[in-house]
């Protein structure tokens, strides 16, 4: 699944291409995404023009005239602005129609993706009003992390990925994250002390920052908004290197599963 890094990089391309460019209409090739589509999106969206681009966790968010489209990437999906002449492939199922002739085209193999048009206020939507805070707010502190901890048995790992703890925070990056703070993502939560508590969400905001600078993380499905793949991986310290030798000392990188997601980690330089 695209994380927190796809979908930002997935935004800050997406940004300049289209903001301030008008909808004219829209295409469906679906009925149905992980939700129905609206059979009369193509006229809702008609002649509103697109004023920002926008993340909530893993969410984008086109804001228009009267509303709000919120996109969901799901498992697999994609967004790029494509010419006029480019014909749909068998996974092209919505197309945004734009006052320039190009269309945003969002693929989606598997379905799982999300394409709604919201008249209220999208933070107060089902999907977004319970998330928890983004992790690279500045007014973040690590308390957040040492609080919201306490009694809680789950694996410190899966406690990260809780989207009501900190949004966006995925099985890679959570991997990653534990390594760079030596943290064993077994531990439960409530073990996690507040000098941990710092060093993790430091840990999380560096790995989060490398990885958008980076153009997140290549996986099989996802590309950048230009069709470009990301280059992440290539920085990857323990995230699919099971057996293969820890880059910090003589140990080898363990594969257990928690919370039914792969986790990779070293027991000598995470306790």
């Amino acid at each position: 699944m695209p994380e927190l890094p796809e979908v930002e990089t997935t935004r800050s391309g997406l940004d300049p291409l289209l903001c301030g460019r008008q909808i004219e209409g829209a295409v469906c090739r679906v009925a149905k995404l992980r939700l129905p589509l609206d059979p009369l999106l193509a006229e809702t969206l008609s002649g509103q023009t697109i004023q920002a681009i926008t993340r909530r966790a893993k969410y984008l968010l086109i804001h228009l005239d009267s509303g709000t489209l919120l996109l969901h990437l799901g498992m697999s999906g994609v967004l790029r602005v494509v010419d006029p002449q480019t014909p749909p492939g068998k996974h092209d199922h919505v197309d945004l129609l734009l006052d320039d002739g190009r269309s945003l085209r969002f693929n989606d193999p598997r379905r799982f993706g999300l394409v709604l048009f919201l008249k209220t206020d999208p933070f107060q939507h089902r999907l977004l009003k319970n998330l928890g805070p983004e992790p690279l707010d500045k007014t973040l502190a690590a308390d957040h992390l040492f609080t919201s901890s306490r009694k809680r048995r789950l694996a410190i790992k899966n406690f990260i990925m809780d989207q009501k703890i900190l949004v966006g925070v995925g099985n890679i990056y959570a991997s990653e994250a534990l390594f760079a703070a030596g943290i064993d993502p077994r531990r439960p939560a409530a073990s996690l002390t507040r000098s941990e508590a710092r060093r993790l969400l430091q840990s999380i905001q560096t790995i989060l920052v490398a990885a958008i600078a980076a153009g997140g993380t290549t996986l099989k499905d996802f590309r950048q908004s230009d069709g470009r793949p990301g280059y992440f991986r290539q920085q990857l310290k323990v995230y699919g290197r099971k057996g293969e030798g820890c880059p910090n000392c003589a140990g080898v990188i363990m594969h257990v599963v928690l919370g039914q997601r792969s986790t990779y980690f070293c027991r000598k330089c995470q306790y």
